[in-house]
């Protein structure tokens, strides 16, 4: 797994690439959690990524979680069909906001 963060409409994207596993998925909860202890709205971007396990998933939740506290937003944006499986597959299509894009996410903020 590699990972990026960008800067992209009031959003630090956490951009993460490969396959995102127990090996490093403390990697990408860093990138995610560091964001968020900048108090920015963070989006991980999920469109590169070809495998996520639950350590992957984990992390993604706890991002939520955090975000949730401090009141700030975060959410999924072009999430890869291998990710979308083992998202529904744990219901957590639900619960994350998802979007194609970070312009999707920006106009659904209104």
């Amino acid at each position: 797994m590699s990972y990026r963060v960008r800067d992209d409409s009031g959003y630090a994207v956490v951009e993460l690439t490969g396959e995102v596993d127990l090996s490093c998925s403390p990697e990408a909860r860093s990138a995610i959690l560091s964001c968020l202890k900048d108090t920015r709205n963070v989006l991980v971007d999920l469109s590169r990524v070809t495998y996520i396990d639950s350590s992957g998933v984990a992390s993604l939740v706890e991002g939520y979680q955090t975000a949730k506290k401090k009141k700030l937003k975060f959410g999924l944006v072009g999430v890869s069909g291998a990710a979308l499986n083992v998202l529904k597959l744990a219901r957590l299509d639900k619960v994350f906001p998802i979007h194609d894009t970070v312009a999707a996410r920006v106009k659904a903020d209104g």
